[in-house]
């Protein structure tokens, strides 16, 4: 049976929910195995994200109208799919919605002839009351709901930034991830810059890094990708190996490489030397190799399957000349891409991984060089995986000073954080330190 947009996009949504799992395999995987149009395709990818990105908030859109317990698995994902249509997406008739919701509660209530009733009942009652929001005080659970982000978080939020920077960043977390490029350094910016013309691929230059580029367009299937001369990643993320100062020989350890994009931007530098890229699975340095072919870097990258707080045990004292810590972390920077990520972590998540980007920091010092340096990162913005274990880091290895950030459009002289709402860029922090000798 053929299924309509609607139909997966349901059926992904349950999957996401029931197994507190990432949206965007759930969703790669239903779009792999059901053949529909481009139009229908770009629809089930925005009622996934949008609905789990705005769940909090739909939820409380409920508020009143369901009278009776939601009994069957579907019956809450399908009304706060349709509910996200016919709050945000103005270009769907409100019938059209009706119409759809119905068919599916038919669809997947089988013998509950009764469900779809249900279903039009809530769903026309939302329609004549129209959507609301609590009280603005107290503060933080209004802009939970507003913003749909879990109370933890909207409080974690407004105790460290306060209220108008909060209501800033929670804002910027609900826009659109920016389709963004980075120009290898060994391709010719200018060709790829007319070839992009030529795709008729519009693209703006990001303000934090003269490498990467907005575009308006997919570009996975042009041969600017397949051939490496560009490759996709985020413009904050690309600010992590570019605070290196190479030499053409170094040798380089990456602690936690997979999938392999900052690895191969640090390859980008070398001519005999080489990065030696570390995880803890096989199947993810596999991701790393494939990564190095399109590149054309293979003769560059090595990988190793290694658990990084471990490193010590297999590498020499003072072997690299430089190390990457781009360590595991909430991901909390992430929640344009990611947005199930604030409904997955909590505070103690957060304290745990702390202890474990110490772990590996430690492990890793052993390793570098007199006079080598140490870069670590996160796509996190909570003060506990940053400078926290950085200071702790410190106070542990006297050896280590912190070093200033230095690139074309961005400093510090210290670790350098950079928030969302800033540049409507990925949450990221970075921090560079040289081991004296």
């Amino acid at each position: 049976m053929i299924k309509t947009a609607r139909q997966v996009a349901l059926e992904t949504l349950i999957k996401v929910f029931e197994s507190q799992g990432y949206s965007n395999l759930s969703l790669n995987s239903a779009l792999s195995k059901n053949k529909l149009s481009v139009k229908d395709q770009n629809l089930v990818t925005e009622l996934v994200y949008g609905t789990i990105q705005y769940q909090l908030y739909l939820d409380y859109q409920l508020t009143g109208l369901v009278k009776t317990k939601l009994k069957d698995r579907y019956l809450r994902p399908l009304l706060l799919m349709s509910l996200y249509q016919l709050i945000f997406l103005d270009k769907i008739p409100n019938r059209a919605v009706l119409d759809e919701a119905n068919k599916l509660a038919k669809i997947m209530g089988r013998k509950n002839s009764s469900a779809f009733r249900l279903v039009n009942g809530i769903l026309r009652s939302f329609i004549r009351r129209g959507a609301i929001l609590p009280p603005k005080e107290p503060l933080n659970k209004y802009l939970s709901i507003k913003e749909s982000m879990p109370l933890w978080l909207t409080d974690y939020l407004l105790n460290h930034w306060g209220s108008k920077r909060t209501e800033k960043i929670l804002t910027s977390l609900n826009q659109r991830s920016k389709n963004c490029i980075r120009i290898n350094q060994n391709a010719s910016k200018p060709q790829v810059l007319n070839e992009l013309q030529k795709l008729k691929i519009n693209y703006e230059e990001s303000s934090l890094s003269p490498s990467c580029y907005f575009v308006d367009k997919p570009i996975m299937k042009t041969d600017l990708f397949k051939s490496g001369q560009v490759t996709i990643q985020d413009e904050a993320a690309s600010l992590v190996a570019s605070c290196f100062d190479y030499h053409e020989n170094d040798e380089i350890l990456d602690a936690c490489a997979a999938p392999g994009g900052k690895s191969m931007q640090m390859a980008e530098n070398l001519t005999s030397g080489h990065v030696t890229c570390l995880d803890i699975h096989e199947h993810k340095l596999k991701l790393v190799k494939n990564y190095a072919t399109r590149m054309k870097l293979s003769n560059k990258i090595k990988t190793k399957a290694v658990d990084a707080r471990k490193a010590s045990t297999y590498f020499s004292e003072g072997q690299f000349d430089k190390i990457l810590v781009d360590a595991p972390c909430s991901g909390l920077g992430l929640l344009r891409r990611k947005p199930e990520i604030r409904y997955l972590k909590t505070m103690d998540d957060i304290k745990n991984l702390a202890k474990i980007q110490l772990k590996i920091l430690n492990s890793v010092a052993l390793l570098l060089k007199k006079n080598g340096e140490l870069v670590y990162s996160t796509c996190s913005i909570t003060v506990e995986e940053n400078e926290a274990v950085i200071a702790e880091f410190l106070k542990q290895n006297p050896k280590f000073e912190i070093q200033a950030i230095n690139l074309p459009k961005i400093s510090s002289k210290a670790g350098l954080k950079i928030l969302p709402d800033t540049y409507q860029s990925d949450g990221f922090y970075i921090a560079k330190m040289k081991l004296r000798g």
